[in-house]
């Protein structure tokens, strides 16, 4: 186990050099220049120089990929271009808010995409199964923006029972706080839900056709006991699709934070391409690369705890 856990951890941090590699030159090239967009169209050209100066940007880009990693390893992402505030101070901020929000929305994948796949599987061929197969469908096939305007106009103008868009934080007004992520959440936790309930379906019922099965069916074995371990059996493939599904969830958190006007990741993110803002968008997402990263990880040994032929394929002994 020790030998695997440790593959692992070498191809994590193999990946977070890559990413960061990637997300460096990735930023840079975006059109425009971040020193002329701070001084204006009309400045002087000895400012521009000045402000490139300022912030490093007259250095050779490997200079400046060096000495970005370097600061970021001690948690320095440089200062904003924009307002001269540390990234580390506004990554603080903002971090707490997405989380809240993308634990919300697995909380409500979980939770619908769970219950649909087992009863799915378990009610093969009735009403039921084709129902969360159409609410699959249609979850894989709805595009976030578009739900996430639907919730508004049903909910917030026509029902007038929910806020249609704004945040409050959770330590000034938790009920406020809840109410203002209740539609941010269910449209983010849609699409996971339609993966988990598909994944947990198909594997759900390849279990409960095992071989194993079969035989505790023949013994006299109940039905619930019957599915309660052949679900045990298939939480290697939900775990899996949880992981794999947290890149789509930080994607769709970018839309929906737009949409709703919450002041997370996903809005940072997009007011600092819009401003040129290096410093900002490559620590955010770095952050969210770092985050992604981190959590394959704990999967894969979840997974390893889960399957044990898995640390025997990775070379545990």
């Amino acid at each position: 186990m020790a030998r695997f856990m440790l593959q692992r951890v070498i191809t994590s941090i193999v990946t977070l050099f890559l990413a960061s590699i990637v997300v460096f030159v990735g930023v840079r090239l975006l059109p425009g220049d971040p020193a002329l967009v701070l001084a204006g169209e009309t400045a002087d050209p000895a400012v521009v120089a000045a402000i490139r100066e300022q912030f490093g940007l007259n250095q050779p880009i490997w200079i400046q990929y060096f000495n970005y990693v370097g600061q970021a390893l001690q948690g320095n992402f440089g200062v904003s271009t924009r307002d001269r505030i540390p990234v580390a101070e506004i990554l603080l901020q903002r971090l707490p808010i997405t989380l809240e929000l993308a634990g919300l929305a697995i909380l409500v994948g979980v939770l619908i995409g769970l219950t649909a796949g087992i009863v799915s599987a378990v009610k093969r061929g009735s009403f039921a199964d084709y129902a969360a197969n159409v609410f699959g469908l249609i979850g894989l096939s709805v595009p976030h923006f578009w739900l996430g305007m639907l919730a508004i106009l049903f909910f917030a103008i026509n029902l007038q029972a929910l806020p249609a868009s704004g945040y409050v934080a959770f330590t000034e007004d938790p009920g406020e706080n809840l109410r203002r992520m209740i539609l941010p959440a269910l449209v983010l936790g849609t699409g996971l839900s339609a993966v988990l309930m598909r994944q947990t379906r198909a594997a759900l019922l390849g279990q409960l056709s095992a071989d194993y099965v079969r035989t505790a069916r023949s013994k006299g074995v109940s039905r619930n006991r019957e599915v309660k371990h052949a679900l045990r059996n298939s939480l290697t493939t939900v775990v899996t699709v949880l992981g794999l599904q947290l890149g789509a969830l930080i994607g769709g958190a970018i839309i929906t934070e737009q949409i709703f006007v919450i002041p997370g990741f996903g809005k940072l993110i997009i007011d600092a391409v819009s401003a040129r803002n290096y410093p900002v968008l490559q620590g955010a997402v770095l952050v969210a690369v770092t985050g992604y990263v981190l959590v394959n990880l704990a999967v894969d040994i979840a997974y390893a705890y889960l399957n044990p032929r898995m640390r025997l394929a990775g070379g545990a002994r």
